[in-house]
Formats: C-alpha cells, sequence, structure tokens
C-alpha cells in the first residue's frame, strides 16, 4: 500500500491550527519552483542562416583585410602579442601605434590603411619612463596628434552602477574611444584588466567585452600579455605559452609572440602564433629577427633578417655549459686555480679560461 504526503495538500490555515495544538511554530512546507518554458521566439535573433552561396556572395562585396602590421596583424582585428618581462613588448607596440598614427611602414611589414587615430592604454610605464624612451640631448621625438596615449589613475573610486572594477575600465575604455574617435586600440598590458586572475570565466567575460568594442566602434585592437615565468627556453613559442587562460587566444583573431634568442640574449624574434585573415608567412621556419635600438630620440626594434626557430632555442649543450661557467665562476671566488678548477669539474683548462672570461 503506497503512502501519499497529505499534509503537503493541506490549506494553510488548517496547518497553522495543527500547529499551535502541538505548540510549535508554523514552517510552512517550500513548495518547488515551477520552471517557466523559454519562449522560442526570444531567440530568433542568434543566428544568421543563408544558403553558402548566399554567404559567398556576402564575403566577394567585402572588402580586402587590411594590414597594419605586415602579416601579424589586420584591420578590424583583437590581435594578442606576448612575450616574457623586459623582452621589449611596449617597445614594439608604440612603434606599431606610431607607424599606424603616422601612416609609415617599419621595415618590410607592408601598412595599408591611410594615417589613422590611435589610443595607446599605458598601465605598464609612468610619465617619466615614457618621455626617457622617446627623448635625447639633440630634442625630443615629436608624435603625430594621431597618436594619443592614456595613463590609468588607480586612485580614481568606481562611479555608477557597475558590478566590477573591470567593468568599470571598460566602460572607460569606450568613453574614451568615443571621445577621440580612436580607430585602432592598443592595450598595454591585459593583466591589468583582469585584476591578476587566471580565472577561465574572468577571461572569457574580458574578451567578450573587447570582441564587442571592437564591433561597436569598428576598431582594430592590439592587446599585450605576458608569458609564464618558468617557460621552458628550450621548446618553441606556442599559444600553450600565453600567461592565464587560453581562452584568450583561442578568442583572439591572431597573436604573435616577441622570443630572446638564445644564441645571442640581445637578439629577439617575432613569430606567428595565430592568424585568420591570412596564411602563416613567420612560423617556427621563418621567425623575423630583430634588435632593440635607439637611433636618436625613438627607442624601437630595427629588423635584420628571418631565420629559422630552433637556432635560438636554448639545446642540451647550451644549459650544460651555463651550469659549467656558474660552478666554474664559485670556484674561482674561492680562490681555486684555473688548474685546480680543471681537475675538480674534470674539464680541460682550455675550456676553464674560456668560461672565466665570459
Amino acid at each position: 500500500m503506497s503512502h501519499q504526503n497529505y499534509s503537503a495538500e493541506r490549506p494553510l490555515h488548517i496547518e497553522n491550527i495543527r500547529a499551535e495544538v502541538r505548540g510549535y511554530p508554523l514552517r510552512p512546507a517550500k513548495r518547488s519552483k515551477i520552471a517557466a518554458i523559454p519562449d522560442p521566439e526570444t531567440c530568433r535573433y542568434l543566428f544568421t542562416v543563408f544558403t553558402g552561396n548566399r554567404w559567398m556572395e556576402l564575403g566577394e562585396r567585402e572588402p580586402e583585410s587590411k594590414m597594419l602590421f605586415g602579416e601579424f596583424w589586420h584591420q578590424g582585428e583583437l590581435c594578442m602579442l606576448f612575450a616574457d618581462t623586459n623582452v621589449g613588448k611596449s617597445v614594439l607596440a608604440v612603434q606599431i601605434g606610431n607607424s599606424i598614427a603616422h601612416g609609415k611602414t617599419i621595415a618590410q611589414f607592408a601598412l595599408d590603411v591611410k594615417p589613422s587615430k590611435v589610443l595607446y592604454i599605458d598601465f605598464e610605464l609612468s610619465t617619466k619612463q615614457f618621455y626617457q624612451r622617446y627623448t635625447h640631448p639633440q630634442g625630443n621625438y615629436s608624435f603625430t596628434d594621431h597618436f594619443l596615449r592614456a595613463q590609468f589613475n588607480p586612485d580614481a573610486e568606481m562611479e555608477g552602477n557597475y558590478s566590477n572594477y573591470d567593468e568599470y575600465i571598460i566602460a572607460g575604455l569606450e568613453y574614451k574611444i568615443k571621445q577621440v574617435k580612436a580607430t585602432v586600440l592598443i592595450i598595454d598590458n591585459i593583466s591589468c584588466l583582469r585584476g591578476g586572475t587566471e580565472n577561465a570565466a574572468v577571461a572569457l567575460s574580458l574578451m567578450k567585452n573587447l570582441k564587442a568594442l571592437k564591433t561597436d566602434h569598428h576598431l582594430s585592437i592590439l592587446v599585450l600579455a605576458h608569458t609564464p615565468k618558468r617557460r621552458n627556453p628550450g621548446s618553441a613559442l606556442s599559444a600553450d605559452d600565453l600567461h592565464g587562460s587560453k581562452l584568450l587566444i583561442n578568442l583572439a583573431d591572431s597573436a604573435f609572440a616577441i622570443g630572446t634568442s638564445n644564441a645571442d640574449q640581445r637578439l629577439r624574434y617575432l613569430k606567428q602564433i595565430k592568424q585568420r585573415s591570412i596564411a602563416q608567412v613567420y612560423g617556427e621556419d621563418n621567425v623575423c629577427l630583430c634588435r632593440i635600438a635607439k637611433p636618436q630620440n625613438f627607442l624601437q626594434f630595427e629588423f635584420e633578417g628571418n631565420s629559422h626557430e630552433c637556432l635560438h632555442l636554448r639545446t642540451r649543450n647550451m644549459l650544460k655549459q651555463e651550469l659549467l661557467t656558474q660552478k666554474v665562476v664559485e670556484l674561482s671566488a674561492k680562490g681555486l686555480s684555473q688548474r685546480q678548477i680543471s681537475r675538480e669539474l674534470h674539464i680541460a683548462v682550455g675550456l676553464v679560461n674560456k668560461l672565466m672570461s665570459r
């Protein structure tokens, strides 16, 4: 015989009487909420459907994607530029922004647009640090008025109905974009927008906000980011080297990275990591070599040709030599002669001499 729960069907006033007789306070039973059935009509604009041939017609009418920094970054893209700390991300980003603002190319990298209004959001450098990069005893560099730099004010208190500070910053970006009528936005760097967190949900929300800015204001966006501190210097640069959630690069239109050559610590190389507008040109077999230089009053990258990435990665022999050098220096500091160090480490005296002279 099945047992039914009749109490669930009693009217509220009956339950109240029963509770008073027993001397207990009334605790009404929780009633389950009936889920509202969603109306499919509210989703009717979520997808746009045409035949394949219709999409081909629409695609043919759209203008060709124009280059902003050669094959690395195209007009209308949300692009990621990432590298280790102190490798030169900001130096290159300002150089690219200045190039677009002037309408002048950098080295062999094509620029297909006329001089454009660039808004550079700088979370990294102070006013003095920025000044020192573009000054010289003979005079300061003269930026075009199309290049606008914005410095973050950390003391500004959040006003308005924003759920978090990241939303407040995005709203501030949008305000300045409309105010200066910028068509190119460069953000240095993304960790300041996401509060230092690596949470995937935060990354997804951030990328959605940036893509919305791009679409709503017809922007081209370049965002700077870091690689992990403990990155293996013997492995090729890849999408896995972007610090934080991989969603950042998955939702970007394109991405490229700056690597440091282990053959020459002053040498840098650029490598395409992701591209949608064009086939890969600067992959692992054709990275762009460059050095940071300051001819007079403008700190910049100077390009020296192309190379295979494997020639600039740390090999086992390099690592072994670095460890040996460290041991030689330590033993020398203890007062051991080169011959004594040679016997201690079981290496030739000539090699000891070579390692000590570095």
